[in-house]
């Protein structure tokens, strides 16, 4: 399972979504929106508007989803 986290600086709702996925020993991919320019445009492309956006395969989500990232711990 890819988990990839499209994060910014000093985000409350990125850190947690991180700390989340570190507590449930989730192996993720941080990519900061604010250096990466074709991060950005992808997850406008996705219709999301707000960080973090967390993808796993063809899904997806934004903001902090603690609901989903105990659905991730059960698969």
């Amino acid at each position: 399972m890819s988990v990839i986290v499209y994060s910014k600086p000093n985000c409350m709702q990125c850190m947690a979504t991180k700390r989340a996925l570190d507590t449930r020993e989730i192996d993720y991919q941080s990519i900061d929106l604010s250096l990466n320019k074709n991060a950005l445009e992808k997850v406008i492309q996705l219709g999301y508007r707000e960080a973090p956006v967390v993808i796993i395969g063809d899904k997806h989500w934004s903001g902090f989803r603690p609901d989903l990232i105990e659905q991730l711990c059960a698969n």
